[in-house]
């Protein structure tokens, strides 16, 4: 995408990150980002008009309140919280293993706002672009096809180190088996599973 995201942190267009059977995400598909309250008006209204098909808000309702999306309320926005509002577990540093074991639905949910987005680019987001970002889209890739150490190495931008995606993927692996495993056992359907790989692919 050739708009300008300079006021949101951690932007990256995910393009380019290698698939298994040769083939790679298609640049412009899927790209990820930290929270766009900051984005400047312009950039807001360049946005609203551009190819963009939706953006995917993962943060919790207090959140949004403290920081508004530029967004909310237009078309092309969709506030999906993709964790519990009590999380029931304290969060781990060094994995996002228990994010997996205890929001599988809410999981499932921002799975479906990827997957039935209108045609165009995807752009997700919490609010560091981290670690609700960084899981979400570790199972798209996956779904797509990217191997672990690609998605790992592209979480480690926006996490400094490799190293807890790497326990996540090797957490998903070790009790679900993949990631379509894990979304089918959340709820998520084939079609839906279908639809992301042939979004990020073409």
């Amino acid at each position: 995408m050739s708009l300008d995201w300079s006021g949101c942190p951690g932007y990256r267009d995910l393009g380019g990150l290698p698939a298994t059977d040769g083939r790679s995400i298609r640049d412009g598909a899927l790209a990820r980002s930290g929270s766009q309250h900051a984005l400047s008006p312009a950039t807001v209204d360049a946005i609203r008009a551009s190819a963009v098909a939706r953006i995917v808000d993962l943060r919790w309702a207090w959140e949004c309140a403290q920081t508004p999306s530029p967004f909310l309320g237009h078309a092309v926005h969709r506030h999906v919280p993709m964790l519990n509002d009590v999380l029931g577990y304290e969060p781990p540093p060094e994995t996002y293993a228990p994010m997996l074991d205890h929001n599988g639905p809410r999981i499932a949910q921002a799975f479906r706002a990827v997957a039935d987005a209108p045609p165009g680019p995807v752009v997700v987001h919490c609010t560091a672009g981290r670690d609700r970002t960084g899981v979400l889209t570790a199972l798209l890739l996956q779904v797509a096809g990217v191997g672990a150490d690609a998605i790992a190495a592209d979480y480690a931008i926006s996490g400094g180190s490799p190293a807890p995606m790497i326990n996540t993927l090797n957490h998903l692996y070790d009790r679900y088996g993949d990631a379509p495993s894990y979304l089918r056992a959340c709820g998520v359907e084939q079609d839906r599973l279908t639809a992301v790989r042939d979004r990020l692919l073409g």
